[in-house]
Order: structure tokens, then C-alpha cells, then sequence
């Protein structure tokens, strides 16, 4: 993988490929930029595509007293690399990420989001102490019970839909990431939508959510594209909190480049 220093100085991992205007991609809990190995195929005949490894995951490194500022800089240090101005898309908390960094002045020409964390009237928050019960887990090195904390509490999975996760071959990487959990509950903030800051963010978004989604991450996904003055909101096929790859690749294409 390529290398980019971000501001702090910590390293950060990415990959480039095809050929058109930049879009950087940014995944969300868990995971790292192998996310996207079956996006980046469809998006290289039209942008130039960039994913990366968030801090703290794959091959980038970290650094200690995480702040969501930091992954900000991380993300304007890969713009930089890919012209200094481009779309971003962020999948999940990816979402959340991208959101903050449009808002503190990002250099991102365009917003697409999948799905963003958010809670809106009706649907239940995490539990008050969610953030405080994951660090003590994860300072016990109860990283496998963190894991299933955050996909039930945050991520409102059902006991066997855990139960199938732990017996899948990612579990080992949910594990391995889990140190990056409090990193992605400190990005969704108080889960509110936004909704009088995303007023000011005056550019091209798309809020895009499948049609086979939890209602809470459906209902989100539209309170954003609702309170974003130039944003739109479509619904795609696709099952629990992901879209039909070539459906995706085709819409932020085409997103991307007109």
C-alpha cells in the first residue's frame, strides 16, 4: 500500500486505482479498507478511487488520546494526495466520519453516505454509559465481548444474528479492530441528526439506503438527505445495511463525475 503522513505524524495506509475525478472511500466499524474490494472495481472505469486503512487499522498506525479531529486530518491528508479537492463516500459510521469532516471545512467537493448512524424520533439511543462500559471491556482485554456489546447495543443485532457473526471468518478481524470501536461511538457523537449544521453545508449530497435495512438506519438515512440543503435521499436494493455492489458502483459513479 501507498503511504501518507497525517498531520499528527501517524502513517496512514492507502490504495489508488482507475482514472477520472477523485472519490475517496471510507468504510466504517471493524472493518478497513478491504471493504471495499468489490466497489473499487465498479467506481475505476469513471473516478480514481482511494481507500484507506482508518488510524488504528490494517496497515496505518495510531497514535495515543484519539479525537475524531485527528481522523479528519487523515482524511484531508488522502485528498491530498489525490489533488487536494474530492468526493467522499462513507459507508456506515463512515458516513458519520465524512459528515464531520464536510462540516469542519474538508476539502470534499461532493457527499455521499450510506446509512449513517444517526437516531431520529422513535428509535432508541445507546445506553447512557455505552461509550464508558466498551473501554472497560476492551482495558480487560475482553475484546470478542466488546464486540458483541457494540453489535447489540449500537448496532441493535439480535442475539443469533451474534451468534452467526462469531461462527463467520471476519469475527477474527471484529476482534482485531475492537480497539477501534470507542473511535467510531466518539464520531457519532449524541446520534442526533445534525440537523442545524448540515444547513450550512452547502454541497452536492447523496443519502443512499437499502431497501432491506433496519427501520432506525432507513429512518436515519433520510432525516440526513431532509436536512442537507443540496442533498437527496435514494433507496437501493439490497439486504440488511449494504447495497448490490454494481448498483452502488453505478449511482456513485455517476454521483461523482456530473
Amino acid at each position: 500500500m501507498r503511504k501518507v503522513v497525517s498531520q499528527d505524524g501517524t502513517t496512514i495506509a492507502y490504495e489508488k486505482a482507475g482514472d477520472g475525478p477523485p472519490i475517496v472511500l471510507l468504510n466504517g466499524a471493524f472493518r478497513d479498507h478491504t471493504i471495499f474490494d468489490q466497489l473499487v472495481p465498479e467506481l475505476a472505469p469513471h473516478c480514481t478511487v482511494y481507500v484507506y486503512d482508518r488510524r488504528g487499522r490494517g496497515e496505518s498506525g495510531d497514535s495515543p488520546g484519539y479525537a475524531v479531529e485527528r481522523e479528519i486530518e487523515d482524511l484531508v491528508a488522502v485528498i491530498g494526495e489525490a489533488g487536494g479537492e474530492a468526493a467522499v463516500f462513507g459507508g456506515s459510521i463512515g458516513a458519520n466520519l465524512a459528515v464531520e469532516a464536510a462540516l469542519a471545512g474538508a476539502p470534499i467537493t461532493r457527499l455521499a453516505l450510506h446509512e449513517p448512524y444517526y437516531r431520529v424520533a422513535g428509535h432508541r439511543k445507546p445506553p447512557a454509559d455505552f461509550m464508558e462500559r466498551l473501554k472497560a471491556m476492551l482495558a480487560d482485554d475482553r475484546r470478542g465481548e466488546a464486540a458483541e456489546y457494540f453489535l447489540a447495543e449500537l448496532m441493535e443485532l439480535s442475539p443469533d444474528t451474534i451468534a452467526g457473526w462469531r461462527r463467520a471468518p471476519l469475527w477474527a478481524t471484529n476482534e482485531a479492530n475492537a480497539h477501534t470501536l470507542p473511535y467510531d461511538t466518539a464520531i457519532c457523537g449524541d446520534f442526533e441528526v445534525p440537523v442545524e449544521r448540515l444547513a450550512a453545508l452547502r454541497i452536492p449530497a447523496l443519502v443512499v439506503n437499502s431497501d432491506g435495512t433496519s427501520d432506525w438506519l432507513r429512518d436515519a438515512a433520510r432525516a440526513t438527505a431532509a436536512a442537507l440543503p443540496e442533498g437527496r435521499g435514494m433507496e437501493l436494493p439490497g439486504s440488511w445495511h449494504r447495497i448490490e455492489m454494481d448498483v452502488l458502483g453505478r449511482v456513485l459513479a455517476e454521483f461523482a463525475t456530473t
